[in-house]
């Protein structure tokens, strides 16, 4: 059998390249603008066929990929009459690559098996350069029978591709790794503004902090800016932090408990984007706490 037909909606930064290593793995690539054209016109010059909405997408195609910004991104182009849910093809496969909400997801995946098809969500650990060589982790959820039938295309876009249990497992797990990043982050961040206020050198804050057992790769994206002035190590915007903070707390409270430890960064986190600094990579919330530590 020949490779399956794949539809591609969210052409950001991450999307753009796992749809360049698609078209590179010799994928027949169905596309739809969201926002801009630049990554749409770069594909359809490699071979991508464009189409006007999300539901000639689906019609397009045996797998259709979603890679959105938020969860409402997800259900705004899955339904309605230009949907994917509308032009599903029967049998086909749904996957959401996004960090999405687990609620969303189980409800989205209900209304894709009455339509006849299937969805996984499958997001995704490192970064848009890991994509484009194919070595993307891959966190999937949802029916076992049909992630084995698309793992080989997965297997594609990542080097370490998981199963993790029933839809929804791979967007909680993606959440609670995301609010330990975030959370880790913003104390290294903070920790590097208090020395300021203490005067004592950074890089020896730092030094002292990783040759014993807090020492990890978060620390060290933090210190690239913070010490070397360096803000993309560690490519994740304030803005999309904030977000993923944000759906761990609604996570937490749809299923009835009330995290402590996120309301840190989450403020921190928000109060930052609502402050212009969202476009900024996370590393910067050093200069949040700086400032902050001025007044």
């Amino acid at each position: 059998m020949g490779k399956p037909e794949i539809g591609f909606i969210g052409l950001g930064l991450m999307g753009a390249a796992m749809a360049n290593r698609l078209l590179d793995q010799g994928y027949a690539l169905t596309i739809t603008a969201n926002r801009s054209r630049p990554n749409i016109d770069a594909a359809v010059a490699r071979g991508a066929a464009e189409v006007g909405t999300a539901r000639e997408v689906a019609e397009a195609s045996d797998i259709v990929m979603l890679c959105m910004d938020t969860s409402a991104s997800v259900e705004a182009r899955m339904r309605g009459a230009d949907g994917v849910i509308a032009g599903l093809r029967k049998d086909a496969v749904v996957i959401d690559f996004g960090t999405s909400l687990p609620g969303s997801t189980r409800i989205l995946g209900a209304e894709v098996a009455v339509a006849g098809g299937h969805y996984l969500d499958a997001p995704l650990g490192r970064t848009p350069s890991h994509a484009k060589d194919g070595l993307l982790n891959i966190m999937a959820a949802g029916d076992k029978a049909v992630f084995d039938r698309v793992e080989p295309v997965l297997k594609d876009l990542g080097e370490n591709v998981f199963h993790l249990g029933a839809l929804g497992s791979g967007h909680t797990i993606k959440l609670l790794n995301n609010f330990f990043g975030m959370t880790v982050a913003n104390a290294m961040a903070e920790a590097f503004a208090m020395a300021d206020v203490a005067e004592i050198d950074r890089k020896k804050v730092y030094d002292v902090m990783a040759a014993g057992p807090l020492h990890s790769g978060m620390m060290d994206f933090v210190k690239a800016y913070g010490v070397d002035n360096d803000p993309n190590k560690l490519e994740f915007a304030i803005k999309n932090a904030a977000k993923d903070v944000g759906y761990y707390a609604t996570m937490a409270k749809d299923a009835g408990v009330d995290s402590i430890m996120s309301k840190g960064p989450l403020e921190a986190l928000t109060l930052a984007r609502d402050a212009g600094q969202g476009d900024e990579m996370v590393s910067q919330m050093v200069d949040f706490f700086a400032d902050r530590f001025k007044t």
